[in-house]
C-alpha cells in the first residue's frame, strides 16, 4: 500500500525515525531495500552521499518526534516559530521490539524479492540469447554481455557479498543451470581477485557454455548413466556444436576456450580432447569445477540429486584429482562447509536451512530455523554470525527430517543461486 499524500524532505530535514523512499534503482545505493525507516545517523550519513536533493517520505509511517524535529529544523531556517510538537505515548520495550521484527522480516523479504526479481530477468535474458543465437547471432552476443555486465556492477563493489538460496519458482526453469553456474563462478572469480576483463570473459564462457546442447535432441541433453555409447558420444559432441555457436556469434578467444573446455579435466580425464591442467585455461578450472557442483545437485533425473554438502564433499573425496587443487580450495572457502541449501541440525537440535553464506565469511551462515510457534512466513532469516551460543552440529539429509520440520522448511528439489549484499538494517539478534 503507498501512502495518499506523498512529501517530499530536503536531506538537511532527514531524522532518525523517518521512513524514506529512494527512487532510485536498487544497485545504486548500498541499502538492502528502497524503503525503509531510518534507524542511525550513519543512515543519513550514506542518503545524503547518494546526490539526491530530496527523497520521498511517508509522515503516516515515520516517528512523530522525527517529524517534529525535522519541522524545528525547517522552521529555524525560515525563522519562524515551529509548531509545537505533538505528544504521543512511548512505546513499551516490547512493542519497540516487535517494531524491529517486523521492520527486519520486511527488509528480508524483500531483499529475497529483488533477488527473485533479478535472477528471472536474468533467465528471461538467457532465453532470448537462446531464440535469436541462430537468426541473429551478434545480437545474442551483446545480450549475454550486457547481462554480465550488470551482475559485474553488482558483484565488483566493496560490499561482501552472499550466495543467497532463492525459491523453486524463480525464474524459467530452463535457463537454471546456465544462471547458478554463471553466479557462483562470478563470485569465485571475485574470491580469486580475477581482474574486470577476466570476469567479464569468465561471465560470458560461464553463462554460454551449454550452449551447444540446444543442437541436441531434448532427451539428451541432460547426461543418463544409462545412454548408450552412441548416445553418450551425441551428447559430449554439444561442447563441439558450443564453440561452432560461440564462433558465430563471435565470442573473444578466451570465452570460446572456455565452452570448449568445460568437460575437461586437469588429470586428462575429461573430454572431448582428454587434455591435462597445463593446457586449460584458468577460467575453464573455475567453470569445469562450478559445472560439476550444479550437475551433482540439480541433475537432469531430481531424484538422483544431492544435497550441496554431499556435492562438496563428494566432489573433495573422490574426484579432487579431476580439479585444479587451488581452485578447489578457494571454492570451498567460499562456499562453506554448509553452501545454501543444506539442511542442518543446530547445536541445540533444532533443524534449520541454509539459506545464505558469506562468501568471505561463510562458517555461520544465516539459516531458517524450524519453530512450530512462529509461522513459515513470519520466520526471520538467523544470521549464526551474531549467534555466539548457536552453531550448525551437523548435515542432514531432507529424507532425515521430522515430517513437520521438512513441510517448514521445504528442501529445495531444484536449487536456484543468486547473489546480494551481506549487510542488514537492523541485527539479526532474533532467535526464535
Amino acid at each position: 500500500m503507498t501512502d495518499s499524500y506523498p512529501q517530499f524532505v530536503d536531506l538537511s530535514q532527514l531524522r532518525v525515525g523517518m521512513f524514506v523512499y529512494l527512487d532510485i534503482g536498487w544497485m545504486e545505493h548500498p541499502f538492502p531495500v528502497n524503503s525503509f525507516s531510518i534507524t542511525s545517523p550513519e543512515q543519513i550519513s550514506t542518503i545524503r552521499s547518494l546526490g539526491l536533493e530530496r527523497i520521498r517520505y511517508s509522515p503516516e509511517k515515520s516517528t512523530p518526534e522525527s517529524q517534529a524535529d525535522a519541522a524545528e529544523q525547517a522552521a529555524a531556517s525560515a525563522g519562524t516559530p515551529a509548531s509545537p510538537p505533538v505528544l504521543t505515548e512511548v512505546e513499551s520495550p516490547k512493542a519497540v521490539e516487535s517494531r524491529k521484527r517486523r521492520e527486519l522480516l520486511a527488509s528480508q523479504q524483500a531483499s529475497l524479492m529483488a533477488c527473485e526479481k533479478q535472477f528471472s530477468n536474468a533467465t528471461q535474458t538467457f532465453k532470448m540469447v537462446t531464440e535469436s543465437v541462430h537468426a541473429q547471432p551478434q545480437v545474442a552476443r551483446e545480450h549475454a554481455e550486457n547481462l554480465i555486465q550488470s551482475f559485474l556492477q553488482e558483484i565488483l563493489t566493496e560490499d561482501e557479498a552472499a550466495i543467497r538460496l532463492l525459491s523453486e519458482k524463480a525464474g524459467e526453469k530452463t535457463s537454471l543451470h546456465s544462471i547458478n553456474v554463471t553466479v557462483i563462478s562470478l563470485l569465485l572469480g571475485k574470491a580469486m581477485q580475477l581482474s574486470k576483463a577476466e570476469m567479464l570473459e569468465l561471465g560470458v564462457g560461464g553463462l554460454l557454455h551449454d550452449i551447444g546442447k540446444m543442437e541436441l535432441p531434448d532427451r539428451l541433453r541432460w547426461l543418463d548413466e544409462h545412454f548408450s555409447f552412441a548416445e553418450r558420444q551425441l551428447y559430449q559432441a554439444h561442447v563441439a556444436h558450443g564453440v561452432t555457436l560461440g564462433r558465430k556469434m563471435g565470442l573473444s578467444a578466451h570465452a570460446m576456450l572456455l565452452i570448449g573446455q568445460h568437460h575437461e579435466h586437469v588429470d586428462g580425464s575429461g573430454y572431448p580432447s582428454q587434455i591435462r591442467a597445463e593446457k586449460m585455461s584458468a577460467l575453464s578450472k573455475i567453470v569445469a569445477l562450478v559445472n560439476r557442483y550444479d550437475n551433482l545437485c540439480n541433475p537432469g533425473n531430481p531424484a538422483s540429486a544431492i544435497t550441496p554438502h554431499e556435492a562438496l564433499s563428494q566432489i573433495f573425496t573422490q574426484f579432487k584429482s579431476q580439479f585444479h587443487l587451488p581452485t578447489l580450495t578457494a571454492f570451498i572457502r567460499m562456499m562453506g562447509i554448509y553452501p545454501p541449501g543444506s539442511v542442518v541440525q543446530l547445536t541445540d537440535e533444532r533443524y534449520a536451512m541454509v539459506v545464505s553464506v558469506n562468501s568471505v565469511r561463510p562458517i555461520k551462515p544465516r539459516v531458517l530455523i524450524h519453530n512450530p510457534d512462529i509461522p513459515r512466513d513470519d520466520a526471520l532469516v538467523i544470521n549464526l554470525e551474531n549467534e555466539a551460543d548457536l552453531g550448525i552440529h551437523r548435515s542432514l539429509k531432507p529424507i532425515q527430517l521430522p515430517k513437520a520440520a521438512y513441510d517448514y522448511l521445504s528442501p529445495r528439489k531444484r536449487l536456484c543461486y543468486f547473489f546480494e549484499r551481506s549487510r542488514e538494517l537492523a541485527p539479526s539478534g532474533d532467535t526464535p
